[in-house]
């Protein structure tokens, strides 16, 4: 396939002229007809036709352009986003959005300011990364943890409690058997559903009930924050609602739901990156104050 040939006339249709589409390349206007005249012999039909002093498109030539241009555009976007990529101070993380949100972004000004250096790039999506394709150092992911032949490290154990605004519920004033009173916030992605956590606290799950279900955790936590319900979430994503004391446990005893969620994961030779490095130390540290707190706060 020729494809100098073909991005040579891509660039001629686009300026609608030989000399511009030269002075763009950086090459000859006789270098950028003799490429065009190779596609057109390739392709075994005439692409461009002079008229005036202006080149235009055959018929054949406004089809081609339009069939390859969305194409050459993204390959010219990749190749500019990938350039210095490996030389670079550069960290790519895709992480799901609930933790980038609820959990990465109130704590990443630390590592900014120890690491002014490298320049991060934060991708929140659940879609697993194909790290063959996608030009990505870490991804931190929801799931069980089986991704053979990868790096895979569990972030942390958290703790599934019940939640809601205290104008609710005061904490600590429900049984768990009374929960099904109030509208439950479901949040459908998560590892702990409500059945599960019923059949815990020895509690028979309703036949019917009144609820709202979420696609994402973030927003479970935000509707039990604004008083629409209880949410059953994970003290590791809520960790600003329940210090600022947004939301608290409306149970006086719930049982113990707990579950390891969120993975780093990434090829074993990205390990050997400083910045994948500096960023994996930042974060277990983290973790680890994290976790100081909560049981501080717990009392355990």
């Amino acid at each position: 396939m020729p494809l100098r040939a073909i991005a040579v006339f891509h660039a001629a249709a686009r300026a609608g002229s030989l000399t511009r589409a030269a002075q763009d390349l950086g090459v000859t206007p006789s270098a950028v007809s003799q490429q065009i005249a190779a596609l057109e012999l390739h392709l075994g039909t005439s692409l461009m036709v002079k008229s005036g002093r202006r080149m235009a498109l055959t018929e054949a030539g406004e089809r081609y352009f339009e069939m390859i241009s969305e194409n050459l555009e993204r390959v010219a976007e990749a190749t500019r986003g990938i350039r210095g990529y490996l030389s670079s101070r550069s960290l790519t993380v895709r992480v799901t959005p609930t933790f980038a949100t609820k959990w990465l972004l109130p704590h990443l000004g630390g590592f900014l300011d120890a690491y002014p250096d490298i320049d991060l790039r934060l991708d929140a999506t659940n879609e697993p990364t194909d790290f063959a394709r996608g030009a990505v150092d870490i991804d931190i992911r929801h799931g069980e943890g089986n991704w053979p032949g990868l790096f895979v490290e569990g972030i942390t154990e958290e703790r599934f409690l019940p939640v809601c605004h205290p104008g609710l519920c005061p904490p600590g004033s429900l049984r768990a058997e009374e929960l099904p009173r109030f509208r439950l916030i479901h949040s459908v992605k998560s590892q702990v559903q409500w059945g599960h956590w019923f059949g815990l606290a020895g509690v028979s799950a309703p036949a019917r009930w009144r609820r709202v279900l979420f696609d994402r955790s973030h927003m479970a936590i935000d509707a039990a924050a604004n008083g629409i319900g209880i949410a059953l979430e994970s003290d590791l994503m809520m960790e600003r609602e329940l210090r600022e004391g947004l939301l608290a446990c409306p149970v006086s005893e719930p049982p113990q739901a707990r579950r390891t969620t969120q993975w780093l994961v990434c090829p074993h030779d990205r390990l050997r990156r400083s910045q994948v490095a500096a960023f994996l130390a930042w974060l277990r540290a983290e973790r680890d104050l994290w976790c100081g707190r909560t049981l501080r706060m717990a009392g355990e």
